[in-house]
């Protein structure tokens, strides 16, 4: 007989099962064994929201073998993941499996030495924790389902809603309002150009008659003009020097979004790559549990990095044990995402780790080491410059000791002075006004995203990259040329549709006050039920009301197009994937075409002739699901069709035209052709 260990994951399972020897079996539960239905709402609100969790089809044959496993054991061990979502997979396989009494186990990190230590401690299972990811389930599940087809019906099937995928949407399309509305302010600079024996040094003005000039201060060229006329035959002499010693600190160690932040920031990884990288890193026994808020750093974790500091850089460079302090509603049981292992660093694993993994933990442990070390130390020089009744400004730096940067390296600007002098005379090279305007706020990154969200307290460490696929997969938003968010013109559409009939649901300040109730729950304040029923019973009365008060919207714009199969007029609809031509013969004839717009609102196209019917242009498309390619404008009369960007060359081998990459390879179109060059250098690639 032995003891029967259950986890999620097949990986996570061979992994403990490596540790444990022959007195335990690990399996896996290969994710959820139970959720609600997937076609109907599955939550009974006349029965204190009770739910129906059913067997998904997948899961029958894992939960089949887990039962004849859990039959045969002494005992049965759940050690899914430390989180809300972990607990209630326990809770579930405890229901699915009709477990009596079984044991729970959590640990922080997969090692030999915590899971060993789980074992000796084991407990039974939250039923707060549970609960809290059962609330949120629940009216996850209120929401959708009983918004989405009030979307449908107002604006188009096939949309949807989330309690806190919508209040995403919001940020972005608020965000863009922004953009919309901003307009540019001018203001100028003025610079002169200074030397000192041979050495040329640039400083700005920054004061008139000793009050300093505001940013936008020098409003046009007019202005700028007249401090260049005030400056002719100035004297500029240094009226003051300070020298000081400043600091730069380590940053804390990751949590779930500034780990998701820094690997946009610097690999441009989507904050869902990050999170499947990270979870393959943790079930591999490299890094701590990747899902937390918080700043926790174990005991031994501290003497480790202490010793790899002192043994690998010197004594100078450990600060000793450095503790960080999370936000207030962080999950303090929990620890900062660091490597296990202080001493595996990114080289000892290269053989181990490789492509985005490696990046991803040399990134985690230059983060967590870093944490622990001292600040940077620069010498840095601010200088003053009067010009008559003018002052300049101008401020430089020096790095006298890397610490931190040492391991974990940023970006920073160092320049430095000749030997300089107050009252000293500086030789004048030039003086040039420069026109700026103001900037625009700038669209929504993953990594600025994410931060908003964690600010304005939407959702948890979980719930941050699913958001976000969610809103790009339902194409509420898009990605512009900067790979920054842009909502497309339904997510305006949906957004404002929402916000003006379901203000509560997109309130930034009520979702984020959700969160807190949820975590009420799961410190055992607030009850589940309860909290289900304050939200829906108002949430119910307004969406009946709203049925009757709001009308569909009509999205539908007249067009000169004719049918090619009927000779009826066409329109341009709005689809879940944007705009498209239909035959408003419908549904007598189906005939639609896709069209992909500009900015403008015009039709995209790339001026060049069809190569296949010699009459049509080449003209920018979508597919239902939203994926862009290529095709002629005479379609379907004409039926050419690429997914690669066509440019106005042809292939030397048969003839065929030339397509462009999004990696800049140029290749034949003709699938039986393998002809290809190299967009930058033009030379054939063999």
């Amino acid at each position: 007989m032995m003891d029967l260990i259950i986890v999620e994951s097949p990986t996570k399972a061979k992994t403990i099962q490596k540790f444990l020897g022959n007195d335990y079996k690990v399996m896996s539960s290969f994710g959820h064994v139970r959720d609600l239905p997937k076609r109907e709402l599955g939550v009974d609100v006349d029965k204190n929201f009770e739910p129906k969790y059913v067997v998904p089809v997948k899961a029958k044959k894992v939960i089949a073998q887990l039962k004849k496993d859990a039959k045969a054991a002494d005992q049965v061990i759940l050690a899914t993941d430390q989180d809300r979502e972990g607990e209630s997979i326990s809770w579930h396989l405890m229901e699915a499996l009709k477990l009596k009494d079984p044991k729970r186990i959590v640990f922080h990190e997969i090692t030999k030495t915590a899971i060993d230590e789980a074992l000796l401690h084991p407990g039974k299972i939250d039923m707060n924790l549970v609960n809290a990811q059962q609330a949120r389930r629940v009216l996850d599940r209120i929401v959708g389902y009983k918004l989405s087809p009030f979307l449908w019906k107002k604006i188009n099937k096939g949309l949807s809603a989330g309690r806190v995928q919508s209040v995403a949407v919001r940020l972005v399309v608020e965000k863009e309002r922004e953009i919309q509305k901003f307009v540019p302010t001018e203001y100028w600079q003025v610079e002169a150009l200074l030397k000192k024996d041979a050495v040329e040094f640039s400083a700005f003005l920054i004061k008139k008659d000793g009050n300093a000039i505001e940013k936008l201060g020098i409003k046009n060229k007019e202005h700028a003009d007249a401090i260049l006329k005030d400056l002719e035959n100035a004297t500029y002499q240094i009226e003051k020097i300070e020298k000081k010693e400043t600091k730069k600190n380590p940053l804390a160690p990751f949590t779930t979004s500034t780990l998701q932040q820094s690997a946009w920031q610097k690999f441009h990884f989507p904050a869902k790559m990050t999170m499947s990288v990270a979870q393959k890193l943790y079930e591999q026994g490299y890094i701590t549990y990747h899902r937390t808020d918080s700043l926790n750093l174990s005991q031994t974790s501290l003497i480790a990095a202490k010793e790899f500091i002192t043994k690998s850089f010197g004594p100078k460079y450990s600060t000793g044990f450095k503790i960080y302090k999370a936000g207030k509603n962080a999950q303090e049981a929990h620890e900062a995402i660091r490597p296990t292992d202080a001493h595996k660093n990114p080289e000892s694993l290269k053989s181990d780790l490789e492509g985005a993994q490696l990046k991803l933990y040399t990134l985690i442990w230059q983060r967590f080491i870093a944490s622990q070390m001292v600040p940077a130390i620069f010498d840095a020089t601010s200088i003053e410059i009067t010009a008559g009744n003018y002052s300049f400004g101008t401020n430089g730096q020096m790095l006298s000791f890397d610490g931190f940067l040492k391991v974990y390296p940023m970006k920073f600007s160092e320049n430095e002075f000749p030997p300089l002098q107050e009252k000293e005379i500086l030789e004048l090279v030039s003086v040039t006004p420069s026109q700026h305007f103001t900037e625009p706020p700038a669209r929504y990154n993953e990594a600025t995203l994410i931060k908003a969200l964690e600010k304005h307290g939407i959702g948890r460490p979980s719930t941050y990259a699913p958001t976000l696929s969610t809103i790009q997969a339902r194409n509420y938003i898009t990605k512009d040329d900067q790979k920054r968010f842009i909502p497309s013109e339904m997510g305006f559409l949906v957004n404002d549709m929402l916000v003006a009939n379901f203000p509560q649901v997109v309130d930034i300040e009520f979702t984020a006050t959700m969160e807190k109730e949820l975590d009420e729950i799961a410190e055992g304040k607030d009850t589940w039920q309860k909290t289900c029923r304050d939200f829906y019973e108002p949430f119910a009365k307004n969406l009946k009301e709203k049925y009757d008060q709001v009308l569909k919207e009509n999205t539908d714009i007249k067009t000169d197009k004719i049918c090619p199969k009927c000779q009826k007029p066409m329109i341009e609809k709005l689809g879940r994937f944007g705009r498209f031509y239909a035959c408003t013969g419908f549904p007598d004839c189906k005939h639609t075409e896709s069209i992909q717009k500009d900015a403008s609102g015009q039709a995209v196209t790339i001026n060049i002739t069809c190569p296949k019917c010699k009459t049509g242009q080449i003209t920018v498309k979508k597919t239902k699901k939203g994926k862009i390619f290529y095709g002629c404008g005479n379609y379907p009369t004409c039926d050419f069709a690429a997914w690669d960007e066509p440019i106005n060359e042809f292939c030397p081998t048969c003839n065929s035209i030339l397509v462009q990459t999004k990696k800049e390879l140029i290749k034949c179109s003709s699938k039986t052709c393998d002809y290809k060059k190299d967009a930058a250098s033009d030379s054939k690639i063999n």
